[in-house]
């Protein structure tokens, strides 16, 4: 007796839209410009030695790159500093931020969805990835979720092979 085994791939034929939010993340380098340095003792800004180091500074190493502006020390840093390090930056990075380390992922992620066409997902069933080799910003889960929810059919979070369900659109 000959046994024929005809193996389905359920998921394959689930019609299941799967989308993994690490395509989002940004392929520019990540920079870090901590003005901590620039501070006279870790405590003030002098403005004249400040100005001459943004003059004579090779601000071109950050070209291309996603740059961050932030202060680590516990500081009072003049706005102007800031927007001042904004101008000279401008024509070389990709984009900028000013804010601490951990909302600067957050922010990157949310300018990518904000480019991310919904349509793509209209009326599809989207299962969310959950896992992989990229550390997703849990905002951008949300944030997604809260877009996707206007136009999915249904989302799932995790794997096809085992998903949590998340929304179901009621026809």
């Amino acid at each position: 007796m000959e046994i024929q085994e005809n193996i389905v791939n359920k998921v394959a034929n689930s019609g299941l839209f799967t989308f993994d939010l690490a395509v989002l993340k940004s392929n520019a380098g990540i920079a870090i410009y901590d003005i901590k340095d620039n501070l006279f003792q870790g405590l003030i800004l002098r403005e004249k030695e400040f100005r001459a180091f943004v003059k004579e500074n090779d601000w071109s190493k950050y070209t291309g790159k996603n740059v961050l502006i932030t202060c680590s020390a516990d500081a009072i840093v003049p706005t102007w500093a800031y927007m001042l390090l904004a101008n000279k930056l401008e024509p070389y990075v990709n984009e900028l931020f000013f804010g601490n380390k951990e909302s600067f992922e957050d922010i990157l992620f949310e300018r990518a969805l904000s480019r991310l066409d919904m349509e793509q997902f209209r009326d599809q069933r989207v299962v969310v990835k959950g896992c992989g080799d990229i550390k997703i910003p849990e905002s951008a889960f949300v944030n997604f979720a809260y877009k996707l929810s206007k136009v999915a059919k249904s989302i799932m979070y995790g794997e096809p092979c085992s998903t949590v369900p998340i929304f179901k659109r009621k026809t």
